[in-house]
């Protein structure tokens, strides 16, 4: 049994990694809110719960570090959830979960699978790790669309988004990265337990 679900995200990555998830057990999205950043998706709950009074619905955002822990965020921006809200706080970022699948990271970035952090909810920035691994990449078109130009003031280069959402949708392997990431563990249960439940 498959699973309609309304999502509220961060960015694209976040998406991406999101409609891998889902594939895994028929899961599909009913339309996409947010996509513009953390504090949007924080103003925006309380309209998000209200919604998922009536159908099932998921946010998905990263811990950083707002919080000592993820259950902490979580009751601190929705201590009543309502009935079929699915919140879920990525430790310390999404990109934790792209990295707990070492083996898959290191050939799409051509780097030593060593090199890959072995906790990586552990990694106090996830995203700058994967940039900084992208700069010791064997390619160059890794390094050109991951890492930053000098100068830029970015902290990501040009073509990250892109590059990134390809991983997740093509390459990232959510059951093997689950082994290494408790908060990706915890919401894949959650939202297959979604399919049980009838709005």
């Amino acid at each position: 049994m498959s699973v309609l679900i309304t999502a509220a995200l961060e960015g694209k990555v976040d998406l991406a990694v999101l409609e891998r998830i889902l594939r895994d057990f028929g899961g599909s999205l009913a339309s996409i809110h947010g996509l513009k950043g953390k504090d949007h998706l924080r103003r925006n709950l309380r309209g998000y719960n209200r919604a998922a009074e009536r159908s099932h619905w998921t946010v998905l955002a990263d811990l950083n570090h707002e919080a000592a822990c993820a259950p902490e965020l979580a009751r601190l921006w929705l201590p009543d959830p309502a009935p079929y809200m699915c919140l879920q706080i990525a430790v310390r970022e999404v990109e934790a979960w792209l990295m707990a699948d070492a083996i898959q990271l290191s050939r799409f970035l051509a780097v030593p699978v060593a090199r890959i952090p072995a906790n990586p909810e552990a990694v106090p920035n996830p995203k700058r790790t994967v940039v900084d691994l992208a700069r010791q990449s064997r390619r160059g078109n890794i390094r050109k669309a991951l890492v930053p130009r000098p100068g830029s003031g970015r902290e990501v280069g040009p073509a990250y988004e892109t590059f990134m959402q390809d991983f997740a949708r093509t390459k990232w392997r959510p059951q093997e990265a689950e082994a290494r990431s408790l908060s990706l563990r915890r919401y894949r249960r959650r939202l297959q337990a979604l399919r049980g439940a009838e709005p």
